[in-house]
């Protein structure tokens, strides 16, 4: 990789999300039945998306199901019911270390990918890669197996170095990628990196964020893009996914207008659902998707119309 520091992050967008993590402390500590509330909803909503990228074909009710009720999916396989189990463990144990204000190292990263492929490949599970790979459709080959050992301790001496000198939203970004890139694990590297980022974004007292399935086109061509020397579209997909993570959190918290549809925004605005749409992708209006649909706040509608009103008619 060409170096360890990257300030390629969008500063509109950096600014915004540490715009809203600073009203997000202003709220706390949450009552406890927001907590808990929160802590629910991603939990599943986590495991679903985070397994749905790497193919899992359970749905998010059904993963609920497995997750909380313990049912078996008719149709489904036996490896999506355990990656299911198994990734709400690593949650439990990244929140556990969280709380404990553990030190990132080598064995707790192998603990997390040992759970990531319990019963599915438990001699595999938890060792460090010893062949080469390739990744299909990926620009980059991954460094050769004998070097993994070595790139992994100076992956965790970078960490250290880093995760108080560079903003918090890019270092998430840059633990996943340089995570991904070494690719130290025969499977599961993706599960595991995004883990790694949402336990150094919740040691720094953020949310975790949810990369969507729905989302995973991008997400993939971010990544070969990055591995193409261009780093910009991968910290920038980070930073818009945490930035609308914030959004909901603060909206679940209480901390921050209700959010609505766009199609009842629209309404008392000058522009049709289509277009805020529009707007919302281009970053250009504070929006969340959930689902399929675009959600955001009387407040935001407010903020847009005053910066933007005017260009627009």
């Amino acid at each position: 990789m060409e170096s360890d520091i990257y300030h390629v992050m969008d500063k509109t967008l950096l600014s915004s999300i540490e715009g809203k993590k600073r009203e997000l402390d202003k709220l706390r500590p949450l009552p406890p039945s927001i907590v808990q509330k929160l802590k629910e909803q991603f939990l599943i909503e986590w495991t679903y998306n985070s397994n749905a990228i790497e193919g899992n074909t359970l749905t998010l009710q059904e993963t609920e199901l497995v997750l909380n009720r313990g049912l078996t999916i008719g149709n489904k396989s036996l490896k999506e019911h355990f990656e299911a189990i198994n990734h709400k463990e690593c949650i439990e144990l990244v929140e556990k270390f969280v709380e404990k204000k553990e030190d990132l190292n080598a064995q707790f990263i192998k603990q997390l990918h040992k759970i990531i492929l319990k019963n599915i490949d438990d001699y595999q599970a938890g060792v460090y890669r010893k062949t080469n790979v390739r990744i299909l459709g990926a620009v980059h080959i991954p460094p050769d197996a004998s070097k993994i050992e070595r790139l992994m301790d100076e992956f965790l001496d970078w960490y250290y170095t880093n995760k108080h000198q560079i903003p918090v939203p890019e270092l998430a970004a840059w633990v996943q990628y340089k995570f991904v890139y070494i690719h130290p694990f025969i499977d599961g590297n993706g599960r595991v990196a995004r883990l790694l980022t949402n336990l150094y974004l919740m040691a720094r007292d953020y949310p975790p964020v949810i990369l969507k399935k729905e989302d995973r086109g991008k997400y993939y061509k971010s990544l070969r893009a990055a591995d193409s020397g261009n780093l910009e579209p991968f910290a920038n997909f980070i930073a818009k996914a945490v930035d609308e993570n914030m959004t909901l959190y603060l909206s679940i918290s209480g901390g921050n207008d209700e959010l609505l549809p766009l199609r009842e925004l629209a309404i008392e605005t000058p522009y049709s659902q289509e277009y805020l749409s529009l707007r919302a992708r281009q970053g250009l209006l504070d929006a969340v998707k959930i689902g399929k649909t675009w959600h955001s706040s009387k407040r935001a509608i407010e903020q847009y119309l005053s910066e933007h009103g005017k260009k627009d008619v």
